[in-house]
């Protein structure tokens, strides 16, 4: 009789180590689904003074097999140019830093060009190393398949979204299901802008799809290698 119920409940634990590899798998495969992004650069129209733009009526597109309540973070792989790709977690609190961002100054992303424009810019410099998916969300630092040069206007106009998103879950410990794609050009080395796209899993409270323009003012950016020019 003991060795009967030592082989049922062996069967059991194969069984359910098989079902928990095979679910593993699926959400896994639907991770790198979502990493190819949705949206190319002829979706977005020319940059006409606004910061950012609403896509899809400002409503995430995102598929329901990722809406797991687990948290996760994927991030793609650089192309063939050394370009960053779409990054997409959900986002628990189990992911938050708890420690101080440490210097990030040894990376330079595609396109990246250390310049000044100390009578145009408040902080001087005209490139960010741009988080796509937010050090206070994920804890993600110096990850080279995390960052983008992007300019500092367009990096200021990320925050109020990435800390709507980080207080969101430190004041109910939800998950929030975001992504981050950069929308290149054909083989600029420059994005044109960030797409974030976020939902809130256990009550939709934090809905939004954006469009944020990597653009400064009164500086002219050649997006094909980084390079750039005042505005006559």
């Amino acid at each position: 009789m003991k060795k009967g119920i030592k082989y049922i409940f062996g069967l059991l634990f194969i069984l359910l180590s098989f079902i928990g590899s095979y679910f593993h798998r699926d959400i896994y495969n639907y991770i790198l689904v979502a990493l190819e992004g949705s949206y190319e650069i002829s979706d977005i129209p020319d940059y006409n003074g606004k910061d950012y733009i609403y896509i899809n009526n400002n409503i995430p597109e995102f598929d329901e097999e990722l809406k797991n309540k687990k948290s996760f973070e994927k991030y793609s792989e650089l192309d063939e140019l050394g370009r960053a790709g779409v990054a997409i977690s959900n986002v628990g609190y189990d992911l938050m830093p708890t420690s101080e961002r440490e210097s990030i100054s040894t990376i330079k992303p595609s396109g990246w060009h250390t310049i000044r424009y100390d009578d145009l810019i408040e902080d001087k410099y005209l490139y960010n190393r741009c988080h796509l998916i937010a050090f206070q969300l994920t804890g993600e630092n110096a990850n080279e398949k995390n960052l983008i040069t992007c300019t500092r206007q367009m990096n200021l106009n990320m925050v109020p979204f990435e800390n709507e998103v980080a207080d969101y879950i430190k004041k109910t410990k939800h998950h929030v299901l975001y992504r981050a794609t950069p929308i290149y050009d054909g083989n600029n080395l420059v994005a044109k802008g960030v797409q974030i796209e976020a939902l809130s899993l256990e009550d939709e409270k934090i809905k939004f799809n954006v469009f944020v323009y990597n653009i400064q003012n009164g500086i002219i950016i050649d997006y094909s290698d980084g390079t750039s020019k005042r505005k006559i």
